[in-house]
This record gives C-alpha cells, structure tokens and sequence, in this order.
C-alpha cells in the first residue's frame, strides 16, 4: 500500500482524490491540503510514499514545490493545464492527470506509481532527519561516513553531503554491517566502494582515508570475507 498525501488549493479536486483514494486498495490518502505550507511542513516530519500535486496554485507552483523538496516522493501531477506537461516529466513525475479526470484514468496513474515503488523497493535505504525535515538516502549512494562532534556528515557517492545530528555509534547500529565498516574514530567507510588498500591506506572514488591502528585487523579480515563472497 502506498502512503500518500494530495496539495490542491481547489476544495472539489481534494474531494474527487479523497473519493478515488477511498475506492482503491493500493493507496492509503494520509492527508489533504489546500495550504503549500501546511503541506511542506507534513512532509517536513512524515515519511510518504506518493504525491498528488496541483500545478497551478495561488500561493505556489506545484513544480516549483516538488522542485524545493529535499526528498521527493512518487508525484502524480493533477491540473487542468496541458502546458505544463513537459515541467512535470522532468521531474520523473509517475503520470500526468489532466483535470477533470475520472476513476478509470486515476486507477492507470495508480498502477505506474505502484509499478515504480516496486522498482525502486529492492534498494534498501536510511532515513535520517535534517533540520526540520527526513531524508531518505539509498545505501549504494553513501560512500563515507565522517564524524563530527554530534553530527555525521554522509558522503554519497556523487559528491553530495548530509549532515545528520547523531553519533556513529547509533549510525553504525542502523547500517548491514557486512556493507559497512569502520576504519577510524571519524570513518566508517562502504566497502563496496573500496577501490585499493594499501600502507594502511584506503582508496575510495573521492576519498583516501588512513586506516586507525585498533581497526586494522578488522579491515583486513572484511576485504578477505567480500573477496571470497
């Protein structure tokens, strides 16, 4: 089942989307709104899988809302402007709705965005909370991790960092630790990231980090377990 929430600033458009999601098994419609606002501090504190987002609104652009999250869901798009089509694919967005639509089109939207859930389910991932709002990070994205002070700092792999208040401890706890490893008091490193080791050394793609004295042995005996997987 997917959770989803609907931003329309037109009272008949959230009705007609309670009335559908009500109607199908698959989605489960946590809540409404009218209000971008209200709408983007919902999401700032719970997890949703779909959204179903108005395009043209008074207090936003619905593109513009998708494009200031910083962690997106499915979007299924409703407006009744063909123009803005293009915008909405760009997004990856699942489907288009072009207002007004009826059951039979919402069901086919439904079925893509339930297709591409089941796509993307298989990459296991991390939520951590930033500021006000939770991330979802894919763990064949993370690279490192490094600690600083009460924070982790999360490296992905394409260069992209997340600062996350917690400690590596409680990091550590949360991560498959045949995926992971920690190599210093700062570091904990992804393993199938690992290009070389050597001289105590360890060569990442944006990294090369020094292997701490009391994780040596460790390290060496991950590498011989992967090698042999």
């Amino acid at each position: 089942m997917l959770t989803c929430i609907a931003l329309d600033d037109e009272p008949l458009a959230l009705r007609i989307i309670s009335t559908f999601t009500a109607k199908h098994p698959a989605i489960q419609l946590a809540a409404t709104f009218s209000n971008p606002h209200e709408a983007k501090l919902y999401l700032a504190n719970n997890s949703v899988d779909l959204i179903f987002l108005d395009i043209d609104m008074l207090e936003i652009n619905g593109i513009d809302f998708a494009k200031n999250l910083k962690s997106r869901p499915l979007l299924i798009f409703t407006t009744a402007h063909k123009e803005y089509a293009i915008d909405g694919f760009e997004l990856d967005s699942v489907d288009y709705l072009l207002k007004p639509f009826d059951f039979v089109r919402f069901e086919r939207a439904i079925d893509k965005a339930m297709t591409r859930s089941a796509t993307q389910s298989h990459r296991p991932f991390l939520i951590v909370s930033v500021e006000y709002q939770r991330i979802k990070i894919y763990l064949d994205e993370i690279e490192c991790l490094e600690s600083m002070q009460d924070y982790i700092k999360i490296h992905l792999i394409h260069g992209k960092t997340i600062l996350t208040l917690s400690t590596m401890k409680a990091m550590l706890e949360r991560l498959p630790k045949n995926q992971f490893i920690r190599i210093h008091r700062s570091f904990v490193i992804a393993v199938k990231h690992i290009i070389t080791f050597s001289q105590r050394k360890v060569q990442l793609p944006n990294f090369t980090l020094k292997v701490g004295d009391g994780y040596y042995n460790e390290v060496i005996q991950c590498l011989r377990d992967s090698s042999m997987q």
